[in-house]
Order: structure tokens, then C-alpha cells, then sequence
């Protein structure tokens, strides 16, 4: 299939496959197997010269400058990822490149876990200066494969080694997007998050589906209106790493939708996983925060987020009192919370949570800065108070990637 693409694109493209069937196939023509519009593509670009097919390696990249290898990795039984058929494929590129003095980067379209290609790839060619490894994840899906590579939404090329991403990227220059060049493990790690993304959206239409039909609630007209907005919903917004979330809204809806769904025996999996998931990332951010050696401990932001005094269902608030009945020495500062200033719910949730808060917080970040040791940030500073951190030359932990541009 890219082979085919590849040639309509006008490039000169000799697809490798064992199987004698395809080979043959496409020799005469024809599509080895059927994809909307792939045979006509086969028949074309074989009758203009453009695309060939053999069962040798050797003779298949003789004259080639990129190798694009698409072979399946199934899953095995356990579920690890099945690489027979890669580590095959490596091993006859090896063989038919001995000696080989022309360059040739070899491309890894197949979805591989990252560390992949270093770790089974790279080794089977020792170091060969000709020979350069990058990872070119293929975005297709069946039923649509020939319109997902003619009309590509993502294009990503990862390696170390500028030259051999640049020159795999310009194989796509006529498709209308700009490749995405990245690191090798991201590339690798990328089609992961892409697959597990769909697998999530899907599972949630799904759920929010069955619970919407059981209230008699018309699915289709809730999931339409939630895909207008383009803003929150179907867009960039949260798709950012960073700490968990909190506040009077999040939480709330979530573990509602999780009652009303278990008092109609209605089984929610992912969505019952939601809350344990962010108790999860709380975990692993105060585990880190308790693994720090350094003897005072400085926390910027208190609030369940930047640019709010809102201190319902803070997880900073759980990660400080675990860290205080851990013995850790702390000082807070959030630059929008001052005691004398939060009133109602909100100060009685402080209080009962931390009653001696008001001795934690300090007026100031040079304050703060001052006194500790260790900077621990768990929400995304303003670009001002961001700077004064990166100032104070203190260690930091960034639990909630506030610093990273």
C-alpha cells in the first residue's frame, strides 16, 4: 500500500515481500489484496515504470537511498509485542548491506515500543557508517488507507541524525503537510499515544452512549453538541502532562456519573477508572516529592490550579498532608491565596484539612525561595514567576511540567 502511494507520489519505489503471491501481483498490475482504490493505483504507476516488486532483499535496495520497513507486530499471548517478523526483516537488510558503501537510511514504519529500534534494529548492523535507523510511524487505517496517506492529518520522522530524518521527511514534501521531526523514542512513543487516544475516545463515546440511552437521553445529539466545541472539547485544551486534577467541578461530576451509573447496573469501566487514575498521578507526584533528600521543602501553588484561589479538592492540598505526616519541613506559596482573603467554604476546607495552613504559607516567593532547600512546582507559573525560579538556581521537581517551554 505505501509502496503504491509512494509511486503515485513519483517517486521509484521497488516493494520487498517474500510472499511470492504479492510479488507476482503486483508484477502483473494488480493489488495484492483489496483497499479502496489500491488497485488502480498498482495498475498505474507499474505501467509508468514507477513501482516494481521483488522477493530479494538485495536486489529490492540495491540502488535505493531509504528502506521502509512495514512489517506486522502482532501481539503474543501475554500481550508483549511481537517482533519475529522485524527482527527477520533486519537481520536480511543486514545481510544484503554488507559492504555496502552507499548511504541508506533504513525507516521503521511499523508501530514498535520505544527503544525499538536502539535496541533491536541499530545492533544488527554494528555501527556501519552507510547505514542510518529513524522511525517513520504510518497513520493508516483499513478501509482507508490509500486517502490517510494521500491526505495525511500527521507526518513524524524521529532519529538522531539530521540528515537521515531530513531526507526520509522530503519523501512526503507533495502531501501537504509538514513532517513533525522529533526524537527516536518520541516517534516510537507517538503512534502509541495516537492508537491509545482513538481507543480511549471510542470507549468513552461508548459509555457516555449506554449511560445517555438508559436515562433516556438521546446519545447522538449529547456527543454531537459536545464535538462543537472546538475550544475545550475537540481541541488541545488538557492534552498537556502535568499534575492531577481537583476543584469543584471535576471530581464531583465524575464520581456522580459513577453512582447514577452503579445504581442502574450500568458497568462504566473507563469511566469508573477515571478518579483512580488522577489518584494515581497524585501518588506518583507526592512519592516524589518524598523521595527529595533535601531537608526544607519550598511548594509553589496551593490551588487545584494556576490563576485561581480555589482550594476545593486541591491535590496539593492531599500532597501536603501526606508530606507533613511524613515528617517533611514545608513552606507554601501561591500568589493568589492569602488567608486573611479566603472566606466560606473555602477556608473551612483548608482549615480542616491543614488547621495550621496559615503558619505554611509565606507572603512572598523570595520568601519561599529564601528559606528552602528544594523547590517542588505544582502548577504552571505565570512567565514572571517562572523566570524567578529558574533565577533562584534551586534544585527544582516540576510535578506539573509548568516549567518546561
Amino acid at each position: 500500500m505505501t509502496a503504491a502511494c509512494l509511486a503515485e507520489t513519483g517517486h521509484t519505489v521497488c516493494g520487498i515481500d517474500r510472499d511470492g503471491h504479492k510479488v507476482t501481483s503486483v508484477g502483473r498490475g494488480q493489488a495484492p489484496f483489496y483497499e479502496p482504490g489500491l488497485g488502480e493505483l498498482v495498475e498505474k504507476n507499474v505501467a509508468a515504470g514507477r513501482l516494481i516488486a521483488t522477493a530479494s532483499t538485495r536486489e529490492g535496495i540495491e540502488n535505493a537511498d531509504v528502506a521502509l520497513v512495514c512489517v506486522g507486530t502482532p501481539s503474543e499471548r501475554n500481550g508483549n509485542l511481537g517482533l519475529d517478523q522485524l527482527r527477520r526483516v533486519t537481520a536480511d537488510l543486514a545481510e544484503a548491506t554488507a559492504g555496502r558503501e552507499r548511504p541508506l537510511v533504513i525507516a521503521i514504519r511499523s508501530t514498535v515500543f520505544p527503544g525499538t529500534c536502539e535496541d533491536v534494529v541499530m545492533p544488527a548492523f554494528d555501527g556501519r557508517e552507510a547505514i542510518r535507523v529513524v522511525s517513520n510511524p504510518e497513520f493508516l487505517r483499513e478501509g482507508a488507507a490509500v486517502r490517510d496517506f494521500m491526505e495525511p492529518a500527521l507526518i513524524v520522522v524521529g532519529g538522531d541524525d539530521p540528515r537521515a530524518t531530513r531526507l526520509v521527511a522530503r519523501i512526503y514534501q507533495g502531501l501537504g503537510v509538514a513532517p513533525r521531526l522529533v526524537a527516536l523514542r518520541t516517534a516510537e512513543m507517538i503512534k502509541y499515544a495516537c492508537n491509545a487516544f482513538h481507543a480511549v475516545k471510542i470507549n468513552f463515546a461508548n459509555e457516555i452512549g449506554a449511560l445517555a440511552e438508559v436515562l433516556r437521553v438521546a446519545p447522538e445529539e449529547v456527543l454531537e453538541t459536545l464535538c462543537l466545541d472546538r475550544k475545550l472539547n475537540i481541541s488541545t485544551a488538557y492534552l498537556k502532562p502535568g499534575f492531577a486534577f481537583g476543584g469543584s467541578c471535576l471530581p464531583k461530576d465524575v464520581r456522580a456519573l459513577r453512582y447514577r451509573a452503579a445504581r442502574m447496573d450500568l458497568r462504566l469501566p473507563m469511566l469508573e477508572a477515571v478518579l483512580d487514575s488522577n489518584h494515581e498521578q497524585l501518588h506518583r507526584a507526592t512519592q516524589a516529592a518524598l523521595d527529595l533528600s533535601a531537608a526544607r521543602i519550598g511548594v509553589v501553588g496551593l490551588a487545584f490550579k494556576e490563576n485561581t484561589d480555589d482550594l476545593r479538592e486541591s491535590p496539593v492540598v492531599t500532597m501536603l498532608e501526606t508530606l507533613l505526616g511524613k515528617g517533611r519541613d514545608l513552606r507554601v506559596y501561591d500568589p493568589h491565596i492569602q488567608m486573611e482573603k479566603i472566606y466560606g467554604s473555602n477556608r473551612d476546607y483548608i482549615l480542616n484539612a491543614i488547621p495550621h495552613i496559615g503558619k505554611l504559607l509565606t507572603a512572598s516567593f523570595e520568601e519561599l525561595a529564601g528559606w528552602a532547600d528544594h523547590l517542588v512546582i505544582t502548577q504552571r507559573p505565570s512567565a514572571e514567576l517562572a523566570a524567578q525560579i529558574r533565577a533562584t538556581g534551586k534544585p527544582v521537581l516540576d510535578v506539573a511540567r509548568g516549567l518546561i517551554a
